[in-house]
This record gives structure tokens, C-alpha cells and sequence, in this order.
């Protein structure tokens, strides 16, 4: 009886973090990037990184940065845009067990709130939030639907970040036969 109290309240809470989302307005996403690659800092809008994600269009200074750092701009549209497959519910079973929270800070290392705090909390909001949209989840997708103003991204650790979002689909399987 107590298991399936708990699995109740975890879907309960999910649904209303859901709910959440969806009726809240805008300010709840990020619209801000700090795209960090070493001592270099570039602050973009969402918009201009998401249009980089989906067209491959470079605006002039995500051009000039990428050029600057010498990261090749196929490689990280690549990894911002790579869809990685996730039940919602299921990835929030994940998320709130041992092992997500492993995954979420070292996620988190990559992509963050400026100040640091509550990574994991607004990490797992836009991977259940991106979820939900079409069953799968993209760095680009969770970028855009990080709960702060701004969020902090790792230029050069994109590659890892996208690799523990595919142990997370592999978690996701095995766990639950997906």
C-alpha cells in the first residue's frame, strides 16, 4: 500500500509541475544564454541559439565566438540537437531516484543557473518539460525550457552532457524495458 501511495504522489506532483509549466507564462523559460568556453563568455538570446540549432545559421558573434574557441559549428548543432527518447513519467521516476540525481549534477556541470543553486531542481523541470512535448529530449529542447531567465551552458562540455542524456535513455530502458 505504501509503494503505491508513493507512486501516486510522485505522478500527482509530476502532473502538477506539468501543469505548471504549460499555464505559466513566458518568464518561466530561459531567454538568455551564457555560452562559456573557457575564459570566453558570450551572452546570446535562446532565439539566436535556437535558430543556429534548427537552420544551422550562425548570427555574426556565435560566428566570431565558435571561430575564436576553434569549435567546429556542425559538431555543437549536432549535439544541441540530437534527440535522445524519454517518457515523461517514466523519466521522472528516473530523475528522482539515486542514480538521476548522479545523472542531473553531472548534466548540471554543463548546462546551470547562473548562481549555482538549484541545478538540479530547475535541470530536472526542463528534461521532464521537454519530455512531455514530443517523448524525447534535446540539449537545445532542455536550454529552452530551463526554468530561469538565464541559464549557463559549457560550451565545451556539450559532448558530455549529450552523452549522460543517452545513459539516461539507457537507464530509461533498462529500468523499465522502453
Amino acid at each position: 500500500m505504501r509503494f503505491n501511495f508513493l507512486e501516486l504522489r510522485r505522478v500527482l506532483i509530476l502532473v502538477g509541475i506539468i501543469c505548471l509549466l504549460f499555464l505559466s507564462t513566458p518568464a518561466f523559460a530561459a531567454e538568455r544564454v551564457v555560452l562559456k568556453y573557457g575564459i570566453f563568455r558570450e551572452s546570446l538570446s535562446v532565439e539566436e541559439l535556437s535558430t543556429f540549432a534548427q537552420t544551422g545559421e550562425l548570427s555574426g558573434s556565435l560566428r566570431v565566438n565558435l571561430a575564436l574557441v576553434r569549435q567546429d559549428p556542425k559538431a555543437i548543432r549536432q549535439y544541441l540537437t540530437k534527440p535522445v527518447k524519454a517518457s515523461p513519467v517514466f523519466l521522472d521516476r528516473v530523475l528522482n531516484s539515486q542514480i538521476g540525481n548522479i545523472i542531473l549534477d553531472q548534466i548540471s556541470q554543463v548546462i546551470s543557473t547562473p548562481s549555482q543553486r538549484a541545478n538540479r531542481q530547475a535541470l530536472r523541470a526542463a528534461l521532464v518539460l521537454s519530455a512531455n512535448q514530443d517523448g524525447q529530449v534535446s540539449l537545445i529542447e532542455i536550454i529552452k525550457n530551463y526554468p530561469t531567465n538565464e541559464v549557463e551552458v559549457d560550451g565545451d562540455r556539450l559532448q558530455g552532457a549529450y552523452r549522460q542524456l543517452r545513459r539516461l535513455q539507457t537507464n530509461l530502458q533498462d529500468l523499465f524495458g522502453l
